[in-house]
């Protein structure tokens, strides 16, 4: 089940859909749910936080054209400790911190050239995951640090999706997509009551967006 999760301009979360797949999903795919939510009347994205979908980023552009996409990190990390062994994983980790967690993007930059030159003849492809999605990763660091901690993570959805596995970690099977689809539905009409206050520190967040994204936003 894929999720798409939204902040709208008044710092309020909602859930815009669930889409069944089959775990093969490419770029058409992707088109088609973008597609789906422009033809709803989702008009413009600022930011898109995305993880590592084959096509997913093709599909955003061509649907939206302008928007701004931010790899997310934790999935980034996730993904490049598989390839690193388990005893080493610690010293991966304090070398791979300060490039994520850097002040800037130079600093960043310094510091994914140190963990390349310590571990790319040992785990090469650890290292080169983030070598060659480093556009995505870094695009993060272009704006300030409230709008940061928004974007750089899929938590947000995370943690909606720890939720929805309560629905389904009893239950083997479903009958149909639209079983699972209900069960969903119900599930996260229980989750959004919940979601009543905008999220912290919004009137100050929409200000830098507004300042960043000032020809798409109307004031």
């Amino acid at each position: 089940m894929y999720v798409v999760l939204a902040v709208n301009l008044e710092g309020r979360k909602d859930v815009l859909g669930h889409w069944v797949g089959d775990g093969a999903e490419g770029a058409k795919f992707w088109t088609n749910v973008l597609g789906h939510l422009h033809a709803r009347g989702v008009q413009d994205i600022l930011i898109a936080c995305v993880d590592e979908l084959t096509g997913f980023k093709d599909a955003i552009h061509a649907v939206f054209p302008k928007v701004r996409v931010q790899r997310c990190i934790l999935h980034q990390i996730r993904n490049s400790l598989k390839y690193v062994s388990y005893t080493e994983q610690d010293d991966f980790m304090r070398d791979l911190n300060p490039v994520y967690q850097a002040a800037t993007r130079e600093a960043a930059e310094t510091a994914l050239l140190t963990l390349s030159e310590k571990w790319s003849q040992k785990y090469a492809v650890a290292v080169r995951a983030w070598e060659t999605n480093w556009t995505d990763l870094s695009a993060f660091f272009d704006f300030p640090y409230e709008i940061r901690r928004l974007i750089y993570t899929n938590n947000a959805i995370e943690g909606y999706n720890r939720q929805l596995r309560k629905v389904t970690k009893n239950k083997s099977v479903f009958s149909t997509e639209e079983a699972v689809r209900k069960a969903f539905y119900l599930a996260h009409r229980d989750i959004a009551a919940n979601w009543t206050m905008p999220i912290p520190h919004w009137p100050k967040i929409l200000n830098q967006l507004v300042l960043y994204f000032t020809d798409r936003i109307a004031i």
